[in-house]
Formats: structure tokens, C-alpha cells, sequence
């Protein structure tokens, strides 16, 4: 793999993230079309339902397709579903080379895209750059593997560990910057989850605000079903985008929910609370690809014990709370032996002002890479 390549991967990975949240269910893609060593077409897959990225790489390049090397963050598909399978279209062009970043997990693709391009003589070198192809498309990846969606932690921290005071205070941890950051991985994601406490304390929103973008689905855990009938979410603009999961079967109250245009889901009961493993069956069955989980403390405990979690993003503040109260990131019962701890790898380290903000995965997750 020379370097010539790898930049070219680099540069068709740099357009797959332009369609990152912009795509679901489709996974984000990026391609490049080089021609005695000039790109001569690129594109990505800008919103489902629409042309992939080869077919707008290959528009740009029209006849100087023929001959030239293609590099491509995922296995071109080979299947007719809304729009026509992107390895005919390849072979069509009469293209060379066919650089993959990575084979596509979807069954109705995984390696039959690269079997169609083979089978006419184009050469097909795949693994280019594959771990980071990947990465943009966890959450396609999850979904389409498991049938269960990506689930990623974010919170914000004081240096001691806290979420909010005693009181349940935790306005504002994070300086602008970081909560900007916030609303751009809303923007990425399918649904953003809360449990019900954090809907009695804050009454958010749960929408795209600071940066363009689509506002997720949003999604409250609620057992009991005691969130307000003024919280935000079920104002008439927000209402028909929430979700309710609970254990409840208080007809009056889920038929309110739903007259408000409120998704109910009853989900099974583990100890009398939605049992998260359940409701991500239920959540992945209805499409739901990606979910920003954002408090709070006893949902993040039982997310994390039942390995729900597949990625954590925590932003750290340079602020003490200066006690033993105050609210952790994880409620319930911890580990007692420091050999048992859920172990990290960071991936990523960032600044937002005096703000530092921590990407990592379970250890165990990055030892099958």
C-alpha cells in the first residue's frame, strides 16, 4: 500500500463524512476515480434513496472512468433496492482497479460486490485503511450485524467525577464549545435517550439547536410513566418525534401519550425497570440505527453492567463539586475488585477551550478489530 493510495482513501473517507447523519439507514460512503494519477471523479452518498457515491464519482468522470483506479470507503453494492447496484455500474465504466476500504456486512452485499467486479478481470485490493472505514459506519455496522443500534455515552464530568450536584444541578459543566459539540453529534445520530429523572431535573428539549441539522428522535425511559404532562418533549412540535419506553400498563396514561402523538413501547420489566436490552431489540427492529444515550446516572449503571455501550464520549471540566455527594456518571452497585473494572481504549483525545473531551470503546470491542 503506497502512500499514493492510502491518500486516496483518505480523501474518499474525508467525502464518506460529509453524508455521516445524513444517510441512516444507509451507511456513509465516500469514492475517488483516479486516471494516471488525477482524480478525475468523486462523490459520496449524500441522503437515503438518493445515488451513491459511485454513481456520482462516475458522473464526474464520464469517459475518463474507463481504465482508472477507484478507491471506496465500503464494497460496492451489488443488489437493486432504491437505486441500481453500484458494482454493475463500475464494470460498466470499465474501470481498473477497485480499492475497498471495507467489505460490507450487509448480507445482501458482503463480498458478492466484489465477486461482480472480479468475475470481469477488474482487480479488487481490499482492508485499505479498514479500521477507519469502519468507524464512520459503526452504527450501520451494529445494525445490520445484530439487528441492536449503536449505543454511545456522553456526558459531561467535573474533574471529580460528578454529573451534578446533590441538588441535581448540572447547569452548565461545559463551557459553549463543548455543548456546540453536543448538538452536532444530536445531529449525527437516530435517537437521543434520556431516563426519566433527567426529564424531571432538566425538561429538555433533546433537539438540534446551536448547529444545523436534523433534530434525532427522542427517547424516554420511563417506567413508571411519571414524566410531565407540560415536559417539552411532548409539546406539539416535539411530540411526534418521542418515543416512551416503559413497564407501565396504565391504559389512561399511555392512551394520553399516544392521543399527544407519542410512540409507547412496553417494554419487559428487569426489577420493575425497562429492561434495556429488551428495548434495544425493540428500538433496532423499528430501524434505529444509532442512539446518543445522555443521562441519567441509573440508566447509564444499567446500560454499562448489561455491555449495552459501545462507545463513550465524556467531557471533562476543570471544576471540582469539593465532596462526597453529588451525582456520578453510573448509579447501582459497582464492581468491588479493581480486576473486574470495564476497561477503555481511547481513540481520541480533544479540546474544546478549558474542556477535554474523551472518545473511547470497551477494551473488549477493540480487541476483535
Amino acid at each position: 500500500m503506497t502512500s499514493f493510495h492510502e491518500n486516496m482513501m483518505r480523501r474518499a473517507l474525508s467525502l464518506a463524512r460529509k453524508g455521516i447523519g445524513k444517510t441512516s439507514p444507509n451507511p456513509a460512503v465516500g469514492c475517488v476515480i483516479v486516471r494516471e494519477g488525477v482524480v478525475v471523479g468523486e462523490g459520496w452518498h449524500r441522503k437515503a434513496g438518493t445515488p451513491h457515491a459511485e454513481a456520482h464519482a462516475l458522473r464526474e468522470a464520464g469517459s475518463l472512468a474507463r481504465g482508472a483506479d477507484v478507491y471506496v470507503t465500503l464494497e460496492p453494492c451489488s443488489h437493486f433496492g432504491r437505486t441500481p447496484p453500484c458494482a454493475d455500474a463500475l464494470v460498466a465504466a470499465g474501470v481498473a482497479r477497485v480499492f475497498v476500504g471495507m467489505v460490507d456486512p450487509n448480507p445482501k452485499v458482503c463480498g458478492k460486490g466484489i465477486a461482480r467486479l472480479e468475475a470481469v478481470g477488474i482487480q479488487v485490493i481490499t482492508g485499505m485503511l479498514g479500521k477507519e472505514c469502519r468507524l464512520i459506519n459503526d452504527p450501520f455496522v451494529k445494525h445490520v450485524s445484530t439487528g441492536l443500534p449503536f449505543l454511545t455515552l456522553k456526558s459531561a464530568l467535573t474533574l471529580d467525577g460528578k454529573t451534578a450536584t446533590a441538588l441535581g444541578d448540572s447547569r452548565w459543566i461545559t463551557n459553549e464549545k463543548s455543548r456546540r459539540y453536543v448538538h452536532q453529534l444530536r445531529a449525527a445520530v437516530d435517537a437521543v435517550m434520556v431516563g426519566v429523572g433527567t426529564l424531571l431535573a432538566d425538561n429538555p428539549e433533546l433537539t438540534v439547536r446551536h448547529v444545523k441539522g436534523k433534530n434525532p428522535l427522542r427517547i424516554i425511559v420511563d417506567s413508571s410513566l411519571r414524566m410531565p404532562n407540560q415536559s417539552r418533549v411532548l409539546g406539539d412540535d416535539l411530540a411526534h418525534g418521542t418515543i416512551v419506553a416503559t413497564t407501565s400498563d396504565d391504559q389512561e396514561r399511555i392512551g394520553f401519550l399516544e392521543t399527544r402523538g407519542v410512540q409507547v413501547i412496553r417494554c419487559a420489566s428487569d426489577g420493575g425497570r425497562v429492561d434495556l436490552r429488551d428495548l434495544m431489540e425493540r428500538l433496532g427492529a423499528r430501524g434505529i440505527q444509532s442512539i446518543l444515550l445522555e443521562g441519567g446516572s441509573e440508566l447509564a449503571g444499567a446500560a454499562l453492567r448489561q455491555k449495552l455501550v459501545d462507545k463513550f464520549i465524556l467531557f471533562y471540566a476543570p471544576i471540582f463539586l469539593g465532596g462526597a455527594d453529588g451525582i456520578g456518571l453510573f448509579g447501582g452497585k459497582s464492581v468491588e475488585r479493581m480486576e473486574r473494572a470495564f476497561r477503555l481504549e481511547t481513540v481520541r483525545v480533544r479540546r474544546f477551550g478549558g474542556d477535554v473531551m474523551i472518545e473511547a470503546y470497551p477494551e473488549e470491542a477493540c480487541s476483535r478489530d
